[in-house]
């Protein structure tokens, strides 16, 4: 026997034709209860963000339908070269904009294809651990991103005062934009202050000041 044939009958041999019942239903049951499990962990991580069900719900059906396809591929060689070429013309249009959705894409699918596979204590394994470092690094506290205050003056003169009031209910304080017109001066300042409406109070009693605003966001912070 040569060594083609030696090659051709280890890999025909990955692919016995057949896939019991049994193991499908214990297969397909497994990856459902995975799933299930990585549709209370999203939901629960995403409560303080915009919940979307209708993503959350296609995480599960993502999972076992990855486990079906992992099964069927099993079965033949020709199917599965088959299945690979018709996947690899799909091409989805939508982007993920939030990291995390796109962590439990890939969490849904990998649930899918180590189930496929049989290694269900994997799959355990690595969604239990996945979870424990999500929850933990959570937990981890971060710097509070600092204030954005908008003034609006009727000239750019008042820009002294304004930094002189700043120096005093701020511990920092920074000008961002400045956008100066005929009959209105616009100023941007980004602030870290506990004493946000001594602030408010204070920058609005100025002379030549229209009006002032104070925003509060939760974006990236720098250290």
């Amino acid at each position: 026997m040569g060594i083609h044939e030696i090659i051709k009958n280890s890999v025909l041999e990955l692919y016995n034709g057949e896939i019991d019942l049994k193991k499908i239903i214990l297969v397909v049951g497994a990856t459902a209860v995975l799933a299930v499990y990585l549709f209370a962990v999203y939901q629960i991580v995403t409560r303080k963000t915009f919940y979307s069900r209708n993503f959350n719900i296609s995480l599960v059906a993502l999972a076992v339908i990855t486990t079906g396809i992992i099964l069927t591929i099993q079965t033949s060689i020709v199917v599965s070269l088959g299945m690979v070429g018709a996947l690899s013309i799909v091409r989805f249009r939508t982007a993920v904009k939030e990291p995390m959705d796109l962590i439990f894409l890939f969490w849904a699918i990998s649930i899918g294809i180590i189930c496929g596979a049989g290694l269900f204590e994997v799959a355990v394994i690595i969604s239990f651990a996945v979870t424990i470092l999500i929850f933990m690094l959570d937990q981890v506290p971060v710097s509070r991103a600092p204030l954005i205050l908008i003034v609006n003056a009727d000239k750019f003169e008042c820009k002294e005062s304004v930094d002189g009031v700043l120096k005093e209910t701020c511990r920092w304080f920074r000008i961002k934009s400045r956008n100066v017109s005929e009959n209105q001066t616009d100023m941007v300042y980004e602030i870290r202050t506990a004493k946000e409406d001594e602030c408010l109070k204070a920058v609005r009693e100025i002379k030549g000041i229209r009006s002032v605003s104070m925003i509060d966001h939760d974006g990236e912070t720098t250290f």
